[in-house]
């Protein structure tokens, strides 16, 4: 009864309510996948499945000419009169026989690029014929994993076991969503999304949406991490070759010419394959490209192949894209995954009357109940029917879900990993209340051991309790964290109370307090493991610490789209500290530096005296012309590129021990990270400030800048810090400005230059500026190459720094290790 209960599910799953449906195969009787189907003169279209199966719905009974087009295979044309539904229709096509009618002898007589040439000129007047439109959208995804490892690195990888079959191999993935889209040209989109569908998670939200799908090869570059360029970009042919390897005319004797599209150099940001083109309209009737992973910058993934196709309305002349489809793989210390995303366009209606309320920074929404459509729904709506593997993985994983759900189930997963073990004594132990949505976790003594001279050899542990609510999207963690120097012979502790409320604002508060080690600069430019090996092996004490002995109190939310506002308040008391060990690993050959970062060789000065004293920061960050994503499950912002970010802020000293300690500080950022077509990125970051009544503050509370004295970068980019400068030497309590810029190319250039393209790096151009009152300006110079690695691990870069200050300063060679960031 069982299995007859199965089948019939797969069975109503594969063959539902659409009217006219059946497969589609070749003359050898192979099912053709991804075969664009569709009514003439009506964009009402879908594609087959895998196993060559559709399913197209159709208003009324009556007279329907439907086409069937699959690249590569003739197109056909068939009248039906249509009495009564379901309407079976299997169709076998043929394949094309191109016609050839030119030698090419000549390369500058090369057919192929003259019909480029004209497809370039004419793509504004086919881009017009599609600026405004609203339309039905459909997209299906899909991830498959295959022969699965047991281990990576000696750990298990069981997470996926339960979906694994035999072989370990499975559906690690599935989703689909249907929504409703108005678009406008170049880049206003609102998307509704009114049915959701992820498999095994029935209160899921598919991130499908028609914004992911829009690749446009009418554009110039389509942005696939890097801009990649379109085969018809104006400046296309300084990056493709051109054959015309055929035409052919469709089924309303329009002649579609074949071209083969090759890049001139493999490492630039470019694809290879086909793309079809209409005579005399010279708009764009296919697509078949791939693009490699490594052309994208992504050398985990391995390949991606991106087809479109096109429908023509004989009464609007308008060729629009019905069908798209990507299939890629990708793969990493032995997991290999492949995955597909399928989508249909329908229902066009040109030329709406958007009001002004259409377009908002709201990008997508959810009608309500999105998710909870049943079976019935999806068998009336979706285009496309599902495979027997696909409609196989919802009943498996639905199946599935009601047990994960069920206490009883979770207890039994949790009693397994709760299971404590001696070693974890060291190495930490987390205890989990799957169904109750909590855990408390012990990290363990090797969660931190590090060295400095003030506390020597120094370990660092903790306790946390965490309740985590995703689908409300609150969070909740306590926890409290210990740390002993051995040589000080010292112990301190902080706790924190992290409170998010929800998902929408991110309103969240946050209070801690205790006693800590602190670095003068709060924004910790010294790694402490890094610190720890320059002063063992090396004999130098970079880091500069002092006692915290604080209590605090933070507010953040966003205010209103694009705005975020944080407030907080600190009491402090701050005490100076005292290097207590020259302890090293080799013989020592020269004495430590004290711990005063104003007078390094003075060991019995502090570098301020012990006081008191409430800051009070407020601070916004405006992301202007912020778009945003509405999903039940939250807020979701997505910065726009073409503005910058600001950041405002103001800090008050007050309540001080001493009057002298009290302080007024303004300060600014703007951040901006504009791309120039394919020639790469630019960033800046400027920031700027000014004390008031500061001018017997501690040195504590100085405004003090990222420098950077181990030659050993870290971030991604070097827009916060200074590669060159000491740490120290130019904290002030005046007005401050610094600038830092950098421009990487993303391989535009390195890809052009012969041996240096096989690297596959990126050139890196940087100025970096820092300006106070009563010093020459300090600046720095660097030219560098990022992305660089071994295979598929590009975690490297190096630069070349020079710095000038009233004349040149120093230059030296910094090696970033962006995996330790």
């Amino acid at each position: 009864m069982k299995n007859a209960f199965l089948l019939l599910f797969l069975i109503s799953g594969l063959f539902s309510f659409a009217q006219i449906k059946g497969k589609i195969t070749d003359e050898k009787g192979n099912p053709l996948p991804s075969v664009t189907i569709y009514e003439d003169n009506i964009y009402n279209g879908t594609t087959s499945n895998d196993q060559g199966f559709y399913e197209l719905s159709t208003k009324k009974q009556g007279k329907h000419t439907i086409i069937f087009q699959f690249l590569g295979f003739k197109t056909q044309k068939l009248t039906l009169d249509i009495a009564s539904f379901p309407y079976n229709l299997d169709v076998k096509l043929i394949e094309e026989s191109f016609t050839l009618n030119e030698v090419v002898i000549n390369p500058k007589d090369n057919p192929a690029n003259q019909i480029i040439k004209k497809a370039i000129a004419n793509k504004k007047a086919n881009i017009e014929k599609t600026a405004k439109y609203k339309a039905d959208f459909y997209s299906r995804g899909i991830f498959r994993i295959k022969d699965a490892p047991k281990k990576i690195l000696g750990q298990k990888l069981d997470m996926f076991d339960e979906v694994l079959d035999s072989t370990r191999s499975g559906i690690l993935y599935l989703s689909e969503t249907v929504s409703k889209i108005a678009f406008q040209k170049p880049d206003k989109m609102k998307e509704t999304i009114i049915a959701s569908k992820v498999s095994g998670n029935d209160n899921g939200f598919s991130f499908n949406n028609a914004a992911s799908a829009n690749f446009d090869f009418y554009n110039n570059y389509l942005d696939f991490n890097v801009n990649v360029v379109s085969p018809i970009a104006d400046n296309a042919f300084s990056y493709y070759k051109y054959k015309l390897e055929g035409s052919f005319y469709n089924e309303n004797n329009q002649q579609i010419n074949k071209i083969k599209v090759t890049p001139k150099r493999d490492s630039d940001p470019v694809m290879e394959g086909y793309i079809y083109i209409v005579d005399d309209s010279w708009a764009i009737y296919a697509v078949d490209v791939n693009i490699k992973g490594e052309q994208m910058q992504n050398p985990a993934l391995k390949l991606l192949t991106l087809k479109q196709n096109f429908s023509y309305n004989s009464d609007s002349k308008i060729w629009v894209k019905t069908t798209q489809t990507i299939d890629f793989t990708f793969g990493m210390l032995g997991i290999n995954v492949s995955g597909k995303f399928t989508y249909v366009f329908s229902n066009f209606e040109f030329e709406p009357q958007f009001t002004k309320k259409t377009f908002t920074k709201e990008l997508l929404t959810f009608e309500e109940n999105a998710n909870k459509k049943g079976d019935e729904y999806w068998n009336t709506i979706r285009p496309i029917p599902l495979t027997i593997e696909e409609s196989t993985d919802y009943t498996k994983k639905d199946i599935l879900q009601t047990k994960k759900k069920s206490q009883v189930y979770l207890d039994s997963i949790d009693k397994k990993s709760n299971k404590f073990r001696v070693p974890e004594i060291i190495t930490g132990y987390t205890y989990k209340n799957s169904f109750g949505k909590w855990s408390a976790k012990y990290d363990g003594f090797l969660k931190e051991i590090n060295f400095n001279t003030v506390q020597g050899w120094n370990i660092e542990t903790g306790f946390s309790y965490t309740k985590n609510d995703r689908e409300k999207g609150k969070y909740t963690n306590f926890g409290v964290d210990f740390d002993y120097g051995f040589s000080e012979n010292k112990f301190r502790s902080t706790g924190s109370f992290i409170h998010k409320f929800n998902n929408i604002n991110k309103s969240e508060i946050q209070i801690s307090g205790g006693s800590e080690v602190a670095q003068f600069n709060e924004q910790k430019p010294i790694k402490e493991l890094l610190n720890s090996v320059a002063t063992l092996f090396f004999e130098e004490n970079l880091m500069k610490i002092y006692e915290k002995n604080f209590a605090s109190f933070l507010y953040q939310r966003e205010v209103t789209n694009g705005v975020f506002m944080k407030a907080k308040v600190d009491y402090l008391e701050n005490k100076p500290l005292a290097n207590t060990t020259d302890q090293t690993f080799f013989p020592k050959q020269k004495d430590y530096t004290s711990n005063n970062p104003l007078a390094p060789h003075d060991y019995t000065t502090p570098a301020f005296e012990k006081y008191n004293l409430v800051k009070a920061n407020i601070d916004a960050k405006i992301n202007f012309d912020q778009y945003y994503l509405s999903r039940p499950d939250g807020k979701y912002n997505f910065p726009n590129d073409n503005y910058p970010t600001l950041t405002l802020g103001y800090e008050k000293g007050f309540a001080g021990s001493e009057k002298k300690y009290e302080y007024d500080h303004l300060k600014a950022k703007i951040e901006y990270n504009p791309t120039l077509g394919n020639k790469g990125v630019l960033s800046l970051s400027a920031k700027g400030g000014k004390f008031f009544n500061g001018e017997q503050i501690s040195f504590v509370d100085y405004k003090h800048f990222n420098g950077n004295q181990t030659y050993i970068g870290f971030s991604e980019s070097y827009l916060n810090v200074f590669n060159l400068m000491p740490y120290y030497t130019s904290s002030t309590n005046d007005s401050y400005f610094e600038l830092h810029t950098e421009h990487n190319d993303k391989g535009y250039v390195m890809n052009k230059i012969p041996l240096l393209n096989l690297l596959k790096s990126n050139l890196v151009l940087g100025y970096h500026l820092l300006s106070i009152p009563n010093r020459n300006p300090y600046s720095e110079y660097s030219v560098g190459l990022d992305n660089l690695g071994f295979g598929k691990f590009k975690m490297l870069r190096v630069d070349y720094v020079r710095s000038y200050q009233n004349g040149f300063q120093k230059d030296g060679v910094v090696l970033g290790l962006k995996f330790l960031n």
